[in-house]
Order: C-alpha cells, then sequence, then structure tokens
C-alpha cells in the first residue's frame, strides 16, 4: 500500500458531507414528515420576519411595527397575499425583495414538502407515477427527495419565466425602462404563479383593469399555479393523452372547471349591475373582470374591485370558493378542489344507494372518504375559532371578519379591510391562521392516510338515525 486514495475514494470523500446531508433529510422526512414541515416553515419565517425588521426594510423606519413584520412574513411565505400596510408605500426597495424571495421560498417549499408527505403517505410511486417521473427527471432514482426537488423547482422556475416574458410587453407598453419591466415582470410572475397575491403599483390590480392582456396572463398563471405540481406534471408529460391521466389530474381539472363556470356565472349575476363595481362598465370589460375574479378566489389573491363594495351575496360566493380553494400539492390553500369532489361522490354514491364510490370508471377508497371529512371538519373549526377571536379583538361585522377570516385560512389574500384596520393581536390571530391553513391540511391529510392500525375485534354494529 503506497497511502494513496484512488480517485473514486476522493470523489466520496469530496461528496460524502452532501451525501450525508441528502440521507439526513431523507430520513427526517420518512420519520416525521409533518414535523418536517413545520419546523422548516417556522425557521423560513423567522429568516424573513428579521429581515423585514430591519430599518433598511421600510422606507419610514420610524413605521416599524414588530406585528406588521411578523404578519407580512407569513403572509409572503404562505403565498397568501394579506398585507395591513401598503406594499409600495411601507416596504423600501429592500423590503420588498425581502418579500419577493420569501413568496419564492415559500412557494417551492409549500410544492416540495407537499410532495414529499404524498411520498412518504404512498411509501413509494405506483408504476405509472414512477415512469412519469422518470421521463421528467432522466432518472429512476425518484424515491430521493433531492430528485424530488430538483424535479420541482425546474418545473417552477421553467413557469415563472414563461409568464415573466409574457407580461413584459405590458409593462413595456406604459412607458417603463427595461430594467423596471423586466423586474415587475418578474415579481408578477412569481406572485401569480405562486398564488401570493401581493403587487407593488397603487391600487394593486385596478391599475391593470384596462390591459386586458396583462389580467389574462395573471389569471392563466393563477388557475395553472393552483393545479398542483402533480397535475402540472402529469398534463405537460401526456398532454395529448388524456386518458392516461391519473384519477387526481380528472378530478382537479374537472372540479376546478366546473367551480370557476359557477364562480363566473354568479357574479355576473349579482355584480353586472351594481354601481359600484360593475355597474358602469361594457359587456366585454364586465366579463373579463368576472371572469378573473372567479379564478382569484382560488387563491390567487388579486382584486380589480373593491372586496367591501360587492354585494352581500358576492361575499358569501367568494367564502365559499375560497375555503374550497385549490389543487391538493400546490401553493393554493383552502380543502382542496379534490376534497371536495370525493365529498361530493360519496354523498352522490350514497343517495343512489350504491356501495362503492366512483370516478372516472375508478373505484374511491373508503379512507380517503374519511381523510377528506376529517380535513373539511378540521377547516371548518379553525375558520369557527379564527372568527370567533377576531370578532372579539376588531369588533367589525360578521361578514367583513368572515370573508377575512376564510381568505386568511384558505391563503387567499383578498381583504375586506379588517387587515388593515386591525389591532396588533387580530395580525397575530391571523398570522397563526395563515400557518394552520398552508400546513395544516396537508400535514394532516399525511398523518391520518399513514395511519394503518387495525383492531383484533369488531364491535357489535348499530346504526344511529342520521337527518
Amino acid at each position: 500500500m503506497n497511502g494513496r486514495r484512488s480517485p473514486s475514494q476522493f470523489r466520496d470523500r469530496v461528496l460524502s458531507p452532501g451525501r450525508r446531508l441528502r440521507d439526513f433529510i431523507d430520513e427526517v422526512a420518512d420519520a416525521s414528515p409533518a414535523r418536517l414541515a413545520m419546523v422548516s416553515f417556522l425557521g423560513a419565517i423567522a429568516i424573513f420576519t428579521a429581515l423585514l425588521c430591519l430599518p433598511v426594510a421600510h422606507r419610514n423606519p420610524e413605521d416599524f411595527s414588530f406585528a406588521v413584520s411578523l404578519f407580512v412574513a407569513v403572509s409572503a411565505v404562505c403565498v397568501t397575499g394579506l398585507s395591513p400596510v401598503v406594499t409600495e408605500e411601507y416596504w423600501s426597495d429592500f423590503g420588498i425583495g425581502v418579500i419577493t424571495a420569501a413568496i419564492q421560498v415559500g412557494g417551492l417549499g409549500i410544492l416540495t414538502l407537499a410532495s414529499v408527505l404524498g411520498m412518504a403517505v404512498s411509501k413509494k410511486l405506483g408504476v405509472r407515477q414512477r415512469l412519469i417521473a422518470a421521463q421528467a427527471t432522466n432518472t429512476f432514482q425518484i424515491g430521493q427527495v433531492g430528485t424530488l426537488l430538483r424535479t420541482v423547482v425546474s418545473t417552477i422556475l421553467i413557469a415563472e419565466l414563461i409568464v415573466a416574458g409574457l407580461l413584459l410587453p405590458s409593462f413595456l407598453g406604459k412607458g417603463e425602462s427595461i430594467g423596471t419591466a423586466i423586474w415587475h415582470s418578474v415579481f408578477y410572475a412569481i406572485s401569480s404563479f405562486n398564488n401570493a397575491g401581493f403587487t407593488v403599483h397603487p391600487g394593486g390590480m385596478e391599475h391593470f383593469t384596462n390591459d386586458p392582456w396583462f389580467l389574462s396572463v395573471i389569471m392563466v398563471s393563477v388557475f395553472v399555479g393552483s393545479l398542483g405540481f402533480p397535475v402540472v406534471l402529469m398534463i405537460t408529460i401526456a398532454w395529448n393523452r388524456p386518458r392516461s391521466w391519473d384519477l387526481h389530474t380528472k378530478l382537479t381539472l374537472a372540479t376546478s372547471a366546473i367551480l370557476v363556470f359557477i364562480g363566473f356565472v354568479m357574479l355576473l349575476f349579482f355584480e353586472a349591475s351594481n354601481p359600484r363595481t360593475l355597474g358602469a362598465e361594457g359587456p366585454g370589460h364586465t366579463a373579463l373582470e368576472v371572469l378573473f375574479m372567479a379564478v382569484m378566489p382560488r387563491s390567487g389573491g388579486f382584486a380589480t374591485m373593491e372586496i367591501a363594495d360587492m354585494n352581500q351575496t358576492s361575499l358569501l360566493l367568494l367564502d365559499v370558493l375560497m375555503f374550497i380553494g385549490g389543487g391538493s400539492s400546490s401553493t393554493a390553500g383552502g380543502i382542496k378542489v379534490t376534497t371536495l369532489a370525493v365529498l361530493a361522490l360519496a354523498a352522490l354514491s350514497e343517495a343512489r344507494g350504491l356501495q362503492e364510490v366512483t370516478a372516472f370508471h375508478r373505484r374511491i377508497d373508503p379512507p380517503v372518504i374519511k381523510v377528506a371529512i376529517s380535513v373539511t371538519l378540521a377547516g371548518s373549526a379553525l375558520v369557527f375559532a379564527g372568527t370567533l377571536a377576531m370578532l372579539h379583538f376588531t369588533r367589525m361585522p360578521l361578514d367583513l371578519v368572515l370573508f377575512e377570516v376564510i381568505s386568511a385560512f384558505g391563503t387567499c389574500g383578498l381583504s375586506s379591510g379588517v387587515t388593515a384596520e386591525a389591532p396588533d393581536s387580530g395580525l397575530y390571530v391571523l398570522s397563526v391562521l395563515m400557518f394552520l391553513g398552508r400546513l395544516g391540511t396537508i400535514t394532516l391529510a399525511a398523518a391520518l392516510s399513514q395511519q394503518n392500525t387495525r383492531r383484533l375485534f369488531r364491535y357489535p354494529e348499530e346504526r344511529p338515525i342520521i337527518g
């Protein structure tokens, strides 16, 4: 032995720290994915809160408020979009940069952790999912979190670049310099695709109401981003073979389309004659704005009209749509459209006297229905508790408070004005709601799905009276 190391030994020694870190993350993700999600997001919130507390993050350092800094950090990391202050007036360019980074980190983290939790539930991917993932990543080692992370990051960044490129002409057309136009295009691409809802122009989306191209791109970006990474990946790879799509993709697309259609028709009926919102607009402009607002409750958070000026019926409709939210494993919040689909299919099967719940010629496993019920009840309990707390701290009308609470829970970002007027105690309540609304339903669903306890005995069967 001459004491020299072979090239392979040297390479293993150089790469061993990274491999050990990767193996450690894989072990933590497999042992306690919910803990990994919670700790990761709490750490990100702490870092971005500290950055937003710096004097350089404020246009006027004397306006510093820890409650505002914490709230905006939570809102950005949880890609919500609620804010008690006007973003472009309160935060400096550095602060807006921090918020943008928080949105990007939060969006990527949500998609990655949701996928990791899904892997932990199923333990390993099915044959079709492995083949799809292998085709997308050029590897068959899809069981590693690192590989999954690279797939998520590359897919999302490419999508955001496409959106930014489509938005660039609108900003150039407004006379902005090339540098400013590129920055604004990137910001709105990140904010829209991650369903964050933050804006940096006076009046928010009302600044772009006369730009149908801009509104259309933002609307499509929000909708695609709310579908979820598994659906986007499935469509990207098998776009010309819809029959080969899995049940999750079909349910997500079908339910999302139905909800947008219902929202469009009802909002058009409720708001077309409302003089405070769309009553004075032309038919074409009204139709585009209504379609835009029908998509936003999926968790987009952008608004082309004042929410407080809308009719009570519209507010209630938006409450329901925000509570449902978007697709699973997406940056959208709420109980998710597949949860609604499963519950509706179960009720339909029960009404028809069928023993099994089916959709698109596939059976839905009974434990999935139990998880859907649990997620819906947990979400309802959070909204109820949050509404009680906010009513106590703000003393504002129930309809406006309920709207704000559901927007926070569903990480939507549409605001009825409660956040801007809430005291610090109210901001803390909404911060908790955003955090629990973002991770609570994901981790709850994962935890319930992983449980597989089987009793060694059965109790006598008896049916209580229902209804």
